[in-house]
């Protein structure tokens, strides 16, 4: 098994009396991660759809199958080929539209994402622009000062 990447896992490294040791630090969520959280938490529809999918996404969705069409084929039917196809079509049709739900709310969770981080970038632009312009105005006037100050006493 892979270890994690200690860069974006929240970890730290800390110089301990007994060497290196890692400090966990739970990363703050990202504001649109909280709200797709939350909406998915109030919605029954969701959390089923949520359920289903990350079952079906998963090895133990694999094996069952395996095993119950194995069990199926070789012990209660003699010809199963006809009724384990409409099954599987049905399944098939099913899960593809689970796996659509997903990707619609992964494309909805990412647009909103991306336009929450638009907007505290422009922000931050605007604060930054506005924080160089005072610096500007600050050291214009320092400079100012100086000369005059400089041209006074040589007076």
């Amino acid at each position: 098994m892979a270890k994690p990447d200690p860069s974006t896992d929240g970890s730290q490294t800390q110089a301990g009396s007994k060497g290196l040791m890692t400090l966990q630090v739970k990363l703050p969520h990202h504001p649109v991660v909280l709200e797709e959280q939350a909406q998915r938490a109030a919605d029954i529809q969701l959390r089923i759809a949520d359920r289903i999918t990350a079952f079906a996404g998963s090895m133990n969705f694999v094996y069952l199958h395996v095993a119950l069409f194995a069990i199926w084929m070789l012990f209660l039917e003699k010809s199963p080929w006809p009724t384990l196809t409409l099954i599987v079509s049905l399944e098939a049709i099913f899960l593809s539209t689970f796996v659509m739900i997903g990707q619609n709310r992964q494309a909805a969770f990412q647009q909103a994402k991306a336009d929450h981080d638009f907007n505290e970038q422009e922000l931050e632009l605007k604060t930054n622009t506005e924080l160089t312009r005072q610096i500007h105005r600050l050291t214009t006037e320092l400079h100012k000062r100086l000369i005059d100050h400089r041209t006074q006493q040589e007076k």
